[in-house]
């Protein structure tokens, strides 16, 4: 605008529509940075409005680039044994606090921050059920398979024994303080045992929930069942994880096509 000399206060939608190509087609920014762009301008000329400089938006009427959707890396099922391999069967404090973590998040799908904020109370191992309180304070039930019951109950042997004569923190995962397990030490405790597993994607915490949410929907899970464990509000926050890798995609059109 000033290279052009055009005043901020009488600048035209055009103006900004060219402002925005420029920024696609020289800068080669990215939709993701171009609505960044476009929502500060918003603020920008919202404010000057309110402050009574301006009595039009320019940029009311202007849409923000679309998006592309990007979708969820996912661990195939033997990744997910390989991971779980690392830990199994260790009797050092760190393996098997991850070996129980990692059970319990493939297994319910719960976020990271719903894991390491676990507590006992919400534990109904011999149902086989974990109570879940979600974003806004939501509660859900999750059923809970027996293999993550029995490395549950094997962490929490070991921390009755490890913190016997000391005062913890209520979660269920501890750090080696008796203090509740931040989510960063589980994420380099992940990354460390999917190194030693030898897999190569840049996996997280997060990875477990759409490997949980992938692998129902392909074994024949309806959607509304894996939206009420995600503990999504939106049925359309779900479909995400309808997306299938062409494999699966060609293998599904072989054994149902009639001419497959």
């Amino acid at each position: 605008m000033q290279k052009k000399g055009i005043p901020f206060l009488r600048i035209t939608p055009s103006q900004i529509s060219d402002y925005l190509w420029f920024l696609h087609s020289k800068l080669s920014l990215k939709p993701a940075s171009l609505s960044r762009k476009m929502q500060a301008l918003r603020s920008f000329y919202r404010y000057l409005i309110f402050e009574g400089e301006l009595s039009k938006n320019p940029v009311a009427r202007l849409g923000l680039p679309r998006r592309t959707a990007r979708l969820p890396v996912v661990l195939e099922p033997e990744e997910v044994q390989r991971l779980l391999w690392q830990c199994a069967g260790s009797k050092k404090e760190q393996a098997i606090r991850m070996h129980a973590m990692l059970e319990v998040i493939y297994a319910t799908g719960m976020r990271v921050s719903e894991l390491v904020g676990l507590k006992r109370e919400q534990l109904q191992l011999e149902e086989r059920w974990v109570r879940v309180v979600g974003k806004g304070n939501r509660e859900r039930l999750i059923p809970i398979h027996a293999r993550a019951v029995e490395a549950l109950g094997r962490y929490l042997d070991f921390r009755q024994r490890r913190f016997a004569q000391r005062k913890t923190a209520p979660e269920v995962f501890l750090g080696r303080g008796g203090k509740r397990l931040s989510r960063v030490q589980f994420w380099r405790d992940l990354k460390d045992a999917a190194r030693r597993a030898g897999i190569s994607k840049q996996i997280s915490p997060h990875t477990f929930r759409h490997s949980f949410a992938t692998h129902l929907l392909r074994g024949g899970a309806d959607l509304r069942s894996v939206q009420e464990m995600l503990g999504h509000a939106s049925l359309s926050s779900t479909q995400i994880y309808t997306h299938l890798d062409r494999r699966h995609l060609k293998s599904h059109h072989q054994r149902y096509h009639p001419r497959g």
